[in-house]
């Protein structure tokens, strides 16, 4: 159901899916250096709002590869600012007014952020650009932990929640916060009961999961692949409404809680930029998206497609915004 943020419980006001319209048809990328005349930023900037080894770290590294190896912009550079969930690296992109060669990855967690950190400067100061993936969170355990299902971990977190902490890789209201609280909530506990522990991305939260400092982590799918392939890590279920291709690991419906979750993560750039700016970040994405290096880059990190650009998805923003606050009101946080 790529397109989509979903979070239901048996809460009516959770168990609305967000349907968004994806607009018209995408188009094509043209072939040969002069069809992309238009869209090539020499110069171009990622700002990365996390610590490396995060889902927008890895978002914006592999789209940037990406971008270069299909030769639609030369020399990339990633660059990371983190700090408060992200609203760090949101404020130094809105005071970066009309910047056109800079662009940040974000998703869910940034909005998350802007809540639970007071931040004065929000999503709606931004340029919105594009929508790009949709992905499942993953509840996973160390090697060494005494979990071995999902069903034995929420047996004893019934029992005492507060000393099992919980930990994720986004700021309270972000996705890794949302996901925990959700099954809590399917499962009987009291959100406010959870011990969540925030790291500041997947990879600041990966050693926390391998040094067992936290009784079981939540991330994005796409984060930990290798160290689950390897058996560095325990998979114990998915977040999403259908199991993940090559990963065994029940869904969370499957374990007997009445909830699912799925994140997503886009690209933003900063206020003031001329239409034509903005066209050629939009145009420069849409090629990016439709190109066989993208294409297979989303295939091996477990990614959904959820490509929407320019207004619709400053709409899609300004409604993740409402119901993130909404959510974190209905849950007692």
């Amino acid at each position: 159901m790529a397109g989509h943020v979903r979070w239901r419980t048996p809460l009516a006001l959770l168990g609305a899916a967000l349907l968004v319209l994806v607009g018209p048809p995408l188009l094509t990328a043209g072939s040969g250096a002069d069809a992309d005349t238009g869209t090539r930023i020499p110069g171009l900037r990622f700002m990365v709002p996390n610590t490396p080894g995060g889902g927008y770290d890895i978002t914006a590294r592999t789209a940037a590869r990406n971008a270069e190896d299909a030769g639609l912009t030369p020399n990339v550079e990633v660059f990371n600012l983190p700090g408060a969930g992200g609203t760090v690296g949101l404020a130094r992109l809105v005071g970066e007014h009309g910047n056109g060669k800079l662009a940040m990855t974000m998703g869910l967690g940034v909005v998350g952020a802007v809540h639970t950190n007071k931040s004065p400067k929000t999503l709606a100061d931004a340029t919105p650009i594009a929508r790009l993936t949709e992905e499942q969170d993953i509840v996973v355990v160390s090697k060494d932990s005494p979990y071995r299902t999902i069903g034995q971990l929420l047996a004893d977190w019934r029992k005492n929640p507060g000393k099992m902490p919980v930990g994720g890789g986004s700021s309270p209201g972000g996705p890794d916060h949302l996901a925990p609280m959700l099954m809590a909530r399917a499962a009987g506990i009291a959100p406010k009961a959870v011990n969540y522990i925030p790291y500041d991305g997947g990879g600041e939260l990966l050693a926390s999961i391998l040094g067992d400092k936290v009784s079981f982590g939540v991330s994005g799918v796409g984060e930990y692949l290798d160290q689950i392939e390897s058996g560095e890590l325990r998979l114990l279920a998915v977040t999403g409404p259908k199991r993940v291709p090559g990963l065994d690991a029940p869904t969370l419906r499957e374990a007997g809680l009445d909830t699912e979750f799925t994140n997503w993560r886009g690209i933003v750039a900063p206020p003031g930029l001329t239409d034509a700016e903005r066209d050629r970040l939009i145009g420069l994405v849409r090629k990016l998206h439709d190109s066989p290096q993208w294409r297979d880059s989303m295939k091996k990190n477990g990614w959904d497609d959820a490509f929407l650009t320019g207004d619709a998805f400053g709409d899609f923003l300004a409604e993740q915004d409402e119901r993130v606050d909404t959510v974190l009101k209905e849950l007692g946080l």
